[in-house]
C-alpha cells in the first residue's frame, strides 16, 4: 500500500514542465488544465525557489485554458484551440508549447492533435502530455526535453567537433541552476570546447535548435535528464555520459577528468585546467584556516536533498571541508536500480567516511532517521552528544535544526527563507560560496 508524502519537495510533472519551459528563452507555455492548476504551480515555483519570479509570459500571466464542468463533460479540445489562437495573437514568442494537466488527460483530450491543427501557420507549436500523475518535477523536465530533442532540435549529419551539450541541472528544482550552469560551462570551455546548456546566461533557442551538431552530451545527474539523453542519441546519433554534480575540489576534479577522458583530451592539459582552478580555490579557503582551527569549526552534519545535491554535499563536507556527514536523506522518488547507482556515489570518499544513506520523500521522517543513527540519551549521565553539528537541507529542515539547537542552511528545494539570484554552489567557485555561507551561519551570532 502506497503512502502519502508529507510536505513534498517538488511539484508534479505538469509543474516541472512549466518550470522548464518558463526558463527557455522566449518560450510561451500554454497550459491545458483545470482552473487553479496554473496559480498553484506558479506559487510553488516562484516562492519556494528563492523567490524566482514569474519569468517570460509565465507566473500569473501563464496562458491557460482553465477548463470547467462543460469541458470536462463534453471535452476541452476546442477550448484549447481557442486559447492557443489568442495566445499567439497576444504573446510574442519564438516557441509555443502546450502542456496538459491531469483532468484533461483523464477525459481523453489530445493536445498533440490540437497542435497539429496549427502546422500550416507561421508559428512553432509543440505539445506534450504532462499530467501530474506521470510523476514529479523531474519527470516533467524529462518529458519537455525529450519532446524538444525529437521535434525542435534540427537533425544534421554535420558535427561540430568542438561542441558539447550539457544538462541534468533542473531549473527551479535546483534553485541555483543558472549560476551552477555558468560554472560548469566555464570548466568545459577551459578544456577548449563550446557548450550549450539551453537554460544558461546569454543562451537562446538557437542553442537548442542547433544542438544536434554536438559530439557529446554531458548529463550532470544519475537520474534527471537520462531519458532525454537516450532520446537525443536515438534521434541525433550523439552519445552521452553521466557525471555526478560536483561541489569542491574532489568532486570537480572527477567531473573534469571524466569529461576529458571521454573526449580524448590529454591528461596533462586537463590537469593544467584543474591546477589553475584549484590554485584560486585554495587561495580563498586558506583565509578561513585560522578561524576554522581557533574556533573548532569542524561539525557533524545531516544532509537532506535530491540525489544530485546529496552526494555532492556529502563529498564536499567529507573530503574538502573535513566535516563528518552522519546522515544523508535522499528525497527523490527513484527506482531500485537508480537507488543502487546513487548509493554507490557514497562509497568512495577519500576521507574513508561512509554516512548512513536513506531514501525517503517524507519531511516528517527525517527526525526518525536521525534517531536511528543517533539515539536519544534517555537520561544517561554520560553519552555522545550530536554536537557541534549542522544541517544542510531545505527550508523544511529549519524545524529540526531548531529542535536540535544546531545551525541550518537551505540549499535544496524548497527554499523560502533566502533570496537567490546568481548564487552558485557548483565546482570550485561554488564551493567558495558554499563555504562562505556555511561559516557565516556559524559565526552569525558572535
Amino acid at each position: 500500500m502506497s503512502k502519502f508524502i508529507d510536505r513534498p519537495r517538488y511539484v508534479c510533472a505538469l509543474g516541472g514542465a512549466i518550470g522548464t519551459l518558463k526558463n527557455l528563452h522566449r518560450t510561451i507555455p500554454i497550459l491545458h488544465a483545470a482552473a487553479g492548476c496554473g496559480g498553484n504551480i506558479s506559487n510553488a515555483l516562484n516562492y519556494a525557489s528563492g523567490y524566482l519570479g514569474s519569468g517570460y509570459c509565465a507566473g500569473q500571466a501563464l496562458s491557460s485554458s482553465n477548463v470547467y464542468e462543460q469541458e470536462i463533460v463534453f471535452g476541452g479540445e476546442e477550448r484549447l484551440y481557442e486559447q492557443v489562437e489568442n495566445t499567439i495573437k497576444i504573446m510574442d514568442g519564438d516557441l509555443y508549447f502546450i502542456v496538459s494537466g491531469c483532468m484533461v488527460e483523464m477525459i481523453g483530450d489530445d493536445v498533440k492533435s490540437v497542435a497539429k491543427r496549427f502546422q500550416d501557420r507561421d508559428v512553432t507549436l509543440l505539445a506534450a502530455d504532462t499530467g501530474g500523475f506521470h510523476g514529479n518535477f523531474f519527470k516533467g523536465y524529462d518529458i519537455v526535453l525529450s519532446t524538444l530533442f525529437r521535434e525542435f532540435t534540427i537533425k544534421t549529419e554535420v558535427k561540430n567537433e568542438k561542441l558539447i551539450n550539457l544538462w541534468g541541472i533542473v531549473p527551479v528544482q535546483d534553485v541555483f541552476w543558472k549560476g551552477n550552469l555558468k560554472n560548469l560551462k566555464q570548466l568545459i570551455e577551459d578544456l577548449g570546447y563550446e557548450v550549450n546548456t539551453f537554460f544558461g546566461e546569454d543562451e537562446t533557442l538557437d542553442n537548442l535548435k542547433n544542438a544536434g551538431s554536438a559530439v557529446l552530451n554531458v548529463v550532470v545527474s544519475d537520474t534527471a535528464g537520462i531519458e532525454p539523453a537516450r532520446v537525443f542519441e536515438e534521434v541525433h546519433g550523439v552519445p552521452y555520459i553521466s557525471v555526478p554534480f560536483p561541489i569542491g575540489p574532489h568532486g570537480t576534479r572527477e567531473f573534469i577528468t571524466k569529461i576529458a577522458e571521454r573526449l580524448g583530451i590529454e591528461k596533462a592539459f586537463a590537469d593544467k585546467v584543474i591546477k589553475k582552478h584549484q590554485a584560486r580555490y585554495f587561495s580563498y579557503i586558506e583565509r578561513i584556516a585560522d578561524v576554522y582551527n581557533d574556533l573548532d569549526l569542524q561539525r557533524y552534519a545531516i544532509i537532506v536533498g535530491d540525489s544530485s545535491y546529496a552526494q555532492a554535499l556529502a563529498r564536499f563536507l567529507s573530503d574538502d571541508l573535513g566535516w563528518i556527514p552522519e546522515l544523508v536523506v535522499i528525497t527523490d522518488i527513484l527506482t531500485d536500480e537508480q537507488k543502487e547507482i546513487v548509493r554507490e556515489r557514497f562509497t568512495n570518499f577519500e576521507s574513508g567516511l561512509k554516512p548512513k544513506v536513506v531514501f525517503d520523500t517524507d519531511t516528517s521522517s527525517v527526525k526518525r532517521h536521525f534517531r536511528d543513527v543517533w539515539p536519544n540519551n534517555n537520561g544517561s549521565r554520560y553519552y555522545n552528544s550530536f554536537s557541534p553539528a549542522f544541517i544542510l537541507g531545505s527550508s523544511f529542515e529549519k524545524d529540526l535544526a531548531d529542535e536540535l539547537k544546531v545551525p541550518h542552511l537551505s540549499v535544496t528545494y524548497p527554499i523560502s527563507n533566502r533570496v537567490v539570484m546568481d548564487r552558485t554552489y557548483a565546482a570550485y567557485d561554488g564551493a567558495i560560496r558554499l563555504t562562505e555561507d556555511i561559516f557565516s551561519a556559524l559565526v552569525a551570532n558572535r
